[in-house]
């Protein structure tokens, strides 16, 4: 199959990487020329959020898919229109990169997520009370277009624009649950995974899988994802995002209708990794087992502060002579303060001896340049 991806960044690198074992074709789409994608696939040049370019992209693939959210949509619903295959569907790409419209869609699928209200970017009048948490509508992802206004100090910061206003919810963990579903119908969820973020970039810092759940909070997590996927009449692969607050309250914070950072362990840590997944959804195959095998986790590889231009691993090597220790870089040569780069895999036979060997690790590599 001639297999079109929209983005090629790391995520649909990745994917390539896992799916080279079959017999496909794939062809990406990234505005940058030097993307992660752009030698390990046919490669165009050109906005994934132009319709025209899209639609050309599109038009001869035997299936469409994406790895960033931020596409032009319209677009997508057209290829559909004109048979082509595209997974997920434009519907429910469309309601997820508007975030009103996946706020609007967890209240009508009774779906539990913060108490919120809508903020149109005609006027600064807000009803909810301090603190609470700004997302714009569109555009952000890896902390980018979200803020956290406590104060009436805060309140100056304030972007006057379509945003959903959402209450804060006091946070214990923040988990991730990825499920699967293909054109047959077919679901497999994933072990939950448990995020942890380095609070200066509002980046994910650690993943870490499996985690320890109550029975009740497994049950309020298994009703999440059995009403999500009830609801989405579309297949694909999604990662729901989840705080599970200080009362044992599972909420959806958001979702994300692609592959995502947080399912990255499961590479070496599953029987099979989201990429694998991924690969099946869109061939519409059997789907693949999920099951944790061992205790894993994942550290990012980010671009340390102070840093700009051609990327240097220090410390790679000795990172190299750890057992059960596993590197993916990202063929960015260029780094920048936060810039994603890379990510590094840690198998354990415990949570206490994997938490140990992440630590070590991130202490060990820096992301530098010459």
């Amino acid at each position: 199959m001639k297999i079109g991806i929209l983005g090629g960044g790391q995520l649909g690198r990745m994917l390539i990487q896992e799916a080279l074992k079959y017999d496909d074709e794939f062809y990406t789409l990234d505005p940058a020329s030097d993307a992660p994608c752009h030698n390990i696939s046919y490669f165009t040049q050109g906005n994934f959020n132009d319709y025209e370019t899209v639609l050309n992209f599109g038009k001869d693939k035997d299936v469409v898919t994406i790895e960033i959210e931020h596409v032009n949509a319209d677009a997508l619903a057209e290829l559909e229109n004109q048979g082509i295959k595209v997974v997920p569907n434009s519907k429910i790409i469309k309601t997820i990169q508007q975030k009103i419209l996946q706020k609007q869609f967890y209240a009508e699928h009774d779906i539990p997520s913060p108490e919120f209200e809508v903020m149109d970017g005609s006027s600064d009048e807000i009803k909810m009370p301090l603190p609470f948490v700004q997302k714009m509508n569109t555009g952000g992802y890896d902390g980018k277009g979200v803020q956290v206004i406590r104060t009436n100090e805060d309140m100056k910061n304030l972007w006057i624009q379509d945003s959903v206003i959402e209450k804060l919810v006091d946070i214990d963990k923040e988990l991730s649950v990825i499920v699967a579903r293909n054109e047959n119908g077919e679901t497999k969820t994933f072990p939950v995974t448990e995020m942890v973020a380095d609070p200066k970039l509002n980046l994910l810092d650690f993943n870490i899988c499996p985690v320890f759940l109550t029975e009740e909070i497994e049950a309020q997590i298994n009703s999440i994802t059995e009403k999500f996927l009830n609801a989405i009449h579309s297949p694909g692969l999604f990662a729901i995002e989840l705080f599970l607050d200080k009362e044992g309250k599972v909420w959806v914070n958001e979702t994300a209708p692609r592959l995502h950072n947080s399912g990255h362990q499961s590479q070496e840590g599953n029987a099979n990794s989201q990429f694998e997944q991924m690969y099946r959804v869109v061939k519409n195959l059997p789907l693949a087992d999920t099951d944790a095998i061992i205790y894993s986790g994942m550290l990012n590889l980010v671009g340390a502060e102070g840093f700009s231009g051609k990327v240097i691993y220090e410390g790679m090597e000795d990172v190299l002579r750890l057992p059960e220790t596993y590197v993916h870089l990202y063929g960015k040569t260029e780094t920048k303060q936060g810039r994603k780069m890379g990510h590094i895999n840690v198998l354990a036979e415990s949570r206490e001896e994997l938490m140990e060997k992440l630590v070590m690790v991130k202490e060990m590599v820096r992301v530098i340049s010459e």
